[in-house]
């Protein structure tokens, strides 16, 4: 009796193991699905969190209608380049939507993205922009207004650490653009940095806890920030905050890309592509303006173009919010592109190390 129950039990095991096999079989033991639905993941930089919960919603309702197929997308935020070395070191992205060409560069170095990812999508796959504003408290209490104020002795600086922030690269390198404006050599430059970053008070491993330092905790007295994430915080914190717009910043490039080892593994290369692809579309750029990102499109930028007086927003205009014309914007490319500004500046050794000590 006893035996004959062992048998029925083995044959019952057999059967689940052939079952499971088959499933293995017919659906790819590395394809990413749940019970019939995509599961797609963007590993994203710290001020995108907003961005991509509102875009993800309109994106899942868009790609079932267009075909038939449920998806579920899943995010990661933190500091851009921290990210990378996780996608590099295993975490498992779809797709990368980080704060600069470099950073994807990383996880392409990796072996993980084919080459000429920056011209897979238009624009240089940067379906949104933003630039370096500054953010200090109603009043503007300390009076900062430029570059040159961020170094005198009475200012806190609120800013992230350029070794694991994308947005703080872009930070220190608009301040070495002001700095250059003014003649300096780069000797003088280097001193310019130096005192900036002698005044910071906490250097933060993101754009998101930098802001969360000085808005939430109260910390320093202007924080350099994103355009976007200056913008949320006049929006979450109405009447205690005010944007200060300095003579010369720079424009930032987030840039975003299939990370193409991964899906072939997960069998997701048409769904990663069409997420990204999808950003471009009106209705997702109308989402990146309402989420104080620079759209790409023309037509959606200028419904939200504004003209301000003198240099500070105090709240979110009605009209609009793009101020690039009160400034003047450099780019990468005056410092070389991202392989040489990485290299000069944020390399291990390079000008960030020299001036400030981790």
């Amino acid at each position: 009796m006893i035996n004959k129950k062992i048998k029925i039990i083995a044959a019952a095991l057999a059967a689940v193991l052939a079952l499971g096999t088959l499933t293995a079989c017919g659906s790819g033991s590395d394809s990413k699905s749940s019970g019939g639905t995509i599961e797609l993941t963007n590993v994203s930089y710290d001020p995108t969190r907003e961005l991509y919960a509102a875009y993800n919603e309109i994106f899942e309702q868009h790609y079932e209608e267009s075909t038939g197929k449920k998806i579920e997308v899943t995010q990661s935020h933190g500091g851009s380049g921290k990210q990378a070395l996780e996608v590099s070191n295993g975490l498992e992205a779809d797709v990368v939507t980080l704060a600069l060409e470099g950073d994807v560069q990383v996880v392409a170095d990796a072996g993980l993205i084919d080459d000429g990812f920056v011209s897979e999508f238009p624009l240089d796959s940067s379906p949104y922009t933003s630039t370096i504003v500054f953010l200090v408290r109603s009043g503007n209490p300390k009076g900062i207004y430029d570059w040159d104020d961020l170094i005198r002795d009475d200012v806190g600086v609120i800013t992230p650490n350029p070794k694991t922030s994308g947005g703080a690269m872009w930070n220190y390198l608009a301040a070495w653009y002001f700095f250059e404006q003014q003649g300096q050599s780069d000797e003088d430059i280097l001193d310019s940095i130096r005192k900036l970053y002698g005044n910071v008070v906490v250097l933060d491993s993101g754009a998101r806890g930098s802001t969360t330092s000085f808005v939430e905790n109260g910390q320093g007295d202007v924080l350099l920030a994103w355009e976007n994430e200056a913008f949320l915080s006049l929006k979450e914190h109405p009447g205690e905050y005010e944007i200060v717009v300095p003579s010369v910043s720079i424009l930032c490039q987030p840039t975003v890309a299939v990370v193409d080892e991964v899906t072939r593994k997960h069998d997701t290369v048409d769904a990663a592509t069409e997420y990204l692809n999808y950003l471009y579309s009106d209705e997702a750029q109308v989402i990146e303006a309402e989420n104080f990102y620079r759209p790409s499109t023309p037509e959606v930028y200028a419904q939200y173009v504004t003209e301000i007086e003198g240099n500070t927003i105090t709240e979110i205009p009605e009209n609009g919010k793009w101020i690039n014309d009160k400034v003047v914007l450099t780019d990468i490319n005056h410092f070389g592109g991202w392989t040489q500004a990485r290299a000069v500046h944020f390399a291990d050794g390079a000008n960030f190390d020299s001036i400030y000590e981790q």
